[in-house]
C-alpha cells in the first residue's frame, strides 16, 4: 500500500515538473517555441558532451595512472621473476655441482673399496675380521684357500662355526678386545707346521671389532731352525777341532815320553832320563786332564742365566786356566809367555754368562799361543798385552800379541767356521791354523751378549783383538 502511495506521489510530481517545463517552451497562444527547444536541447547536449568529455579525460588520466602502476607492477614482477630465475639457476648449478661431487666421491669411494679389497685379497696370509659378537665381517682370498670356505658362505657367521679348527678361544679374543693390545699367538706342531696369529682391535669410535692375521711361517721357521742347527754344528766343529788340538798336543808328548821310557828300558839308559820322561808324561797328562775338565765345566754351565761379573776377574781366571791347558806343538807353553795387564781402576760389572766369556778369552789366548809359537822373527820375546777400559756405558777389551800376524784373507775369515767347503766341493782338512778361527767366540760376543768383536793385524807385527761389551 505504501509503495502505491509513493508511486502515485512521484507520478504527480513528475507530471507537475514536466508541465511547468513544457509551459516554458510555449508562447501566449500555446504554440511551441521550437527555437527555445532547440537552444535548450543544444545546451543540454553540450553540457552532456562536456560532462562526458571531462569524464573521459579523468577516466583516461586514471587509466594512464593505472597502466603506469600496472607497468611498474609488471616490471617489478619481471625483476622478481628474473631474480628468482637467476636464484634457481644458481641453485640448480650448485645442486649440479654437489651432485657431480657426490658422484665423484662415490666413484672414489668405490675405487677405494675395490683397492682395499684387492689389497686384502692379495695378502699372502689369512685375514679375518670380527665384530663384537664374534661374527665374521672380513674373509680374504687366502682364508678361502686355506679353509675351503667361500666369503659368501661365512660372512655374518660365528667364527668357530665357519672355521672350527682355528686354535683360538673366545676368552683369548675377549682379552684382546678388553685390553686393546696387539697380541701374537704361536701355534705349531713340531716338524709339521708353524703359524703366527696376530690379533689387534680396530681403532676408532664407530666400529668395535678385531682383526686376526694368520701367517703360515712353516718354511721360514724350518729355514731358521736349519740355520740354528748349522750354527750349532759350526760351534761343535770348532770346539771339536780345538779340543782335538788341545788334547792332541799333550797326548802326542805323552806318547813320545812313553816311547822314550820304552827305549830307555830296552837300551839301558840312565835313571835320570827315565825320570825326566816320566815327569813330562805326568805333566802332559795333567794338562790333558785340565783340558777335559774345562770342557766339562763349560758344558755344565751352558745356558745359564746372565749374572753380573767383573771382566778383569774373568780374564784373570782364564789366564790361569790357559796356563794349565794351552801349549803349542812347537813346544811353546802359555804359562811361559809374558802377560802385561792394564785395567782401569773402577770398572762396572756387566750381565754375562761367565763360562761363555771364559771360552771367548780362552780362544783368543789359544790363537795367540799358536801365533807366538809359529813366529820366526828373530829377537822377539813372546808377549801378550791386555787392556780393559770403560767408555760410554761399554767395556772395551784389547788383547794384543806380537806373534805371527794374519794376512788380509785370514783376517776376513777368522770369524768364519773353518770347515766350509772349498771351491772343489771337498771339505777342508782340520789343521792347526784352521782350528784357530774364532767363529764360536764371535757368535758368543755378538749374539749372546749383543757386543762387538773385531781384529786388526800385521804379518810382521802381530795381532790385536777388540771386544766391546755393553754395561747395561
Amino acid at each position: 500500500m505504501n509503495r502505491v502511495i509513493v508511486f502515485v506521489s512521484f507520478a504527480i510530481l513528475t507530471n507537475s515538473a514536466f508541465a511547468s517545463v513544457a509551459d516554458y517552451f510555449k508562447d501566449e497562444l500555446g504554440r511551441t517555441k521550437w527555437q527555445h527547444v532547440a537552444n535548450f536541447s543544444g545546451a543540454v547536449l553540450i553540457t552532456l558532451l562536456t560532462i562526458t568529455l571531462v569524464t573521459l579525460v579523468f577516466s583516461y588520466r586514471n587509466s594512464r595512472r593505472a597502466n603506469s602502476a600496472l607497468n611498474e607492477i609488471r616490471k617489478d614482477l619481471e625483476n622478481r621473476v628474473q631474480e628468482r630465475t637467476a636464484t634457481l639457476a644458481q641453485a640448480n648449478q650448485a645442486l649440479e655441482g654437489e651432485v657431480g661431487e657426490h658422484r665423484e666421491t662415490m666413484t672414489r669411494l668405490q675405487a677405494s673399496q675395490g683397492y682395499i679389497k684387492s689389497i686384502l685379497d692379495s695378502m699372502p696370509l689369512m685375514l679375518i675380521g670380527l665384530n663384537e659378537k664374534m661374527e665374521i665381517t672380513q674373509w680374504n682370498t687366502s682364508s678361502e684357500k686355506v679353509t675351503g670356505a667361500k666369503r659368501e658362505q661365512v660372512l655374518g657367521k660365528n667364527l668357530w662355526e665357519a672355521y672350527p679348527t682355528i686354535s683360538l678361544s673366545p676368552d683369548q679374543i675377549q682379552e684382546v678386545l678388553s685390553s686393546k693390545k696387539t697380541t701374537t699367538i704361536k701355534h705349531s706342531q713340531r716338524g709339521q707346521y708353524y703359524f703366527d696369529m696376530t690379533l689387534y682391535t680396530l681403532q676408532g669410535n664407530y666400529d668395535v671389532g678385531i682383526v686376526i692375521l694368520l701367517e703360515d711361517v712353516t718354511k721360514r721357521v724350518k729355514v731358521e731352525n736349519r740355520l740354528i742347527e748349522l750354527d750349532k754344528m759350526a760351534s761343535m766343529g770348532e770346539l771339536a777341532a780345538t779340543m782335538a788340538i788341545d788334547v792332541g798336543t799333550p797326548l802326542q808328548k805323552i806318547m813320545e815320553n812313553l816311547r822314550c821310557i820304552q827305549s830307555s828300558n830296552c837300551e839301558g839308559k840312565d835313571e835320570g832320563e827315565l825320570k825326566r820322561c816320566m815327569s813330562e808324561a805326568l805333566e802332559d797328562g795333567l794338562q790333558a786332564n785340565a783340558i777335559v775338565k774345562n770342557l766339562v765345566d763349560f758344558s755344565q754351565n751352558q745356558g745359564a742365566q746372565l749374572q753380573l761379573a767383573s771382566i778383569p776377574h774373568i780374564i784373570d781366571h782364564t789366564i790361569e786356566l790357559a796356563g794349565q791347558v794351552l801349549s803349542n806343538p812347537s813346544g811353546t807353553k802359555f804359562r811361559d809367555i809374558e802377560i802385561q795387564r792394564e785395567y782401569d781402576g773402577e770398572l762396572s760389572r756387566i750381565p754375562c754368562q761367565m763360562a761363555e766369556l771364559q771360552q771367548v778369552f780362552l780362544g783368543i789366548f789359544r790363537h795367540a799361543c799358536h801365533a807366538l809359537g809359529e813366529c820366526k822373527r828373530e829377537g822377539v820375546t813372546p808377549l801378550i798385552s791386555i787392556n780393559v777400559n770403560e767408555f760410554y756405558d761399554a767395556i772395551w777389551i784389547k788383547i794384543n800379541h806380537n806373534g805371527q800376524g794374519l794376512t788380509s784373507e785370514e783376517q776376513q775369515n777368522i770369524f768364519e767356521p773353518f770347515f766350509l767347503n772349498d771351491e772343489t766341493g771337498e771339505k777342508q782338512s782340520v789343521s792347526s791354523s784352521g782350528a784357530q778361527r774364532l767363529s764360536f767366540a764371535h757368535f758368543v760376543v755378538t749374539e749372546h751378549h749383543h757386543g762387538h768383536m773385531a781384529v786388526t793385524s800385521d804379518v810382521d807385527v802381530g795381532t790385536t783383538f777388540h771386544v766391546q761389551l755393553q754395561v747395561r
